[in-house]
C-alpha cells in the first residue's frame, strides 16, 4: 500500500481556547479542510462533483481526542476514504504533531445527494475509481 495522504497545517490562534489547545471542535475544521485537498488530490474536487450533479452532506462524525495541539504547531491530517456505501462514504483522519504524537482519531460520514432536490444519489463512480486508484485498490463496501 502506498504512503497515506497527509494534509499539513498550522494550528491558527483562532483555533484555541482559553486553556491554550486547539478547543475540540475545530478537529472538524481541520478534517474537513483535509478531506478537500484529499478529493483534490485524487482528481475529484468537492466543486467538480457538484458541477457533476452530485453534492455531499455531513451526516454522522466523531473524534477520540487522544492528545493536545497548541498554538503555532504543526498538525499533520492523515486523510483517507475508509468506506463505500450506496449512497454514502466515511473519511477516516489520524491527526499528529510534529514528533509524531496522536492527538486525535475521527471519521465523517458524508451522504450523497442531488444538488437541486437533496435527495441521496449514489456515490459517483469518479469518486470511487479515483479513490481506488489513489489507495491502490478499492475502499471497503
Amino acid at each position: 500500500m502506498k504512503r497515506p495522504f497527509v494534509y499539513k497545517m498550522r494550528v491558527r490562534f483562532r483555533d484555541t481556547d482559553l486553556q491554550g489547545h486547539v478547543y475540540f471542535g475545530n478537529y472538524f475544521v481541520f478534517c474537513d479542510e483535509a478531506l478537500g485537498a484529499y478529493m483534490r488530490a485524487v482528481g475529484v474536487p468537492w466543486q467538480d462533483m457538484v458541477r457533476a450533479g452530485t453534492d455531499m452532506f455531513y451526516v454522522n462524525a466523531s473524534c477520540d481526542y487522544l492528545g493536545s495541539a497548541r498554538f503555532e504547531e504543526d498538525v499533520h491530517i492523515e486523510t483517507r476514504i475508509s468506506r463505500f456505501g450506496a449512497s454514502s462514504f466515511t473519511s477516516s483522519f489520524v491527526i499528529r504533531n510534529d514528533r509524531d504524537e496522536t492527538l486525535a482519531k475521527a471519521s465523517v460520514t458524508s451522504v450523497c445527494v442531488d444538488p437541486n432536490s437533496r435527495e441521496k444519489v449514489t456515490v459517483p463512480g469518479s469518486l470511487r475509481n479515483a479513490v481506488a486508484a489513489f489507495e491502490d485498490g478499492p475502499a471497503d463496501g
